[in-house]
C-alpha cells in the first residue's frame, strides 16, 4: 500500500467508474477527481451502496474514507470495508479542510443551525460549539450544502468542502473550520481485482 497518490495502473488504458459515498462536491468526490481523474466518479447515498456497486460490477472500484486523524475510525465505512471481501488495492491520506457556508447574503450572526455529515461535524465540534450552533446531521457534507442551498434560509449553514459552495451557489462564511490544522482522512481503494 502507498501513502502517496492512487496512480493509474500501467495496463489500464480506458476510463472506469469509481464509486463514492456522497453528492457532487463531497470530500469523497474531490478525492475521486484528484486521485483517479481518468475515471468517472459515481455518487451513492451510502457507503454500503458504493461498495455493492463494485461487487455487482456497476463500478470498477470504490474510494472509501476509513480513518480520520482527528476523530479516528470512520464508521460505518471501516466496518463495511472490512466485511466487503473486496481487496484494498491502495490507500492514501488526504488533507481535509472544511468550510462553513450559507445562502448568499447570510452572516455569521444570522446562523442558528449547521448541517453536515456526522464525521465532519465531529471534526469541527469545538468551533461549532464556540459559534453556538445547533447541529443537524445529514447523509453527506455536499448533500448538506445542497439542502441548505435549496432551503434558502439564512439561519442555516453547512460544513462542506469549498467545492460544494461553488457547486450549490453558497457563500463561504469561514474557511478551515476543522478543529485541527493537520486534519487528514485515509481513503482506501477497493476493487474486485488488484489494479
Amino acid at each position: 500500500m502507498t501513502t502517496g497518490g492512487i496512480g493509474r495502473p500501467a495496463n489500464d488504458a480506458g476510463a472506469g467508474r469509481t464509486a463514492f459515498q456522497g453528492a457532487r462536491g463531497a470530500f469523497s468526490h474531490e478525492a475521486c477527481i484528484e486521485l483517479r481523474p481518468w475515471d468517472e466518479p459515481v455518487p451513492f447515498e451510502t457507503f454500503a451502496e458504493a461498495i455493492d456497486a463494485v461487487k455487482t460490477g456497476a463500478c470498477d472500484c470504490a474510494l472509501i474514507p476509513v480513518e480520520n486523524s482527528t476523530i479516528g475510525v470512520v464508521e460505518p465505512a471501516a466496518t463495511l470495508v472490512a466485511q466487503s471481501g473486496l481487496p484494498v488495492v491502495t490507500e492514501v491520506w488526504r488533507k481535509i479542510q472544511i468550510a462553513l457556508m450559507a445562502s448568499p447574503g447570510a452572516e455569521l450572526g444570522d446562523l442558528k443551525t449547521v448541517h453536515s455529515h456526522p464525521v465532519a461535524l465531529r471534526q469541527c465540534a469545538g468551533k461549532i460549539s464556540a459559534l453556538g450552533l445547533q447541529i443537524v446531521e445529514a447523509f453527506d457534507t455536499a448533500g448538506a450544502a445542497r439542502e441548505v442551498a435549496e432551503l434558502g434560509d439564512r439561519t442555516r449553514a453547512a460544513l462542506a468542502p469549498v467545492a460544494a459552495a461553488e457547486v450549490y451557489g453558497l457563500s463561504i462564511l469561514r474557511n478551515d473550520v476543522q478543529d485541527s490544522d493537520t486534519n487528514r482522512t485515509r481513503f482506501v481503494l477497493l476493487a474486485r481485482e488488484p489494479g
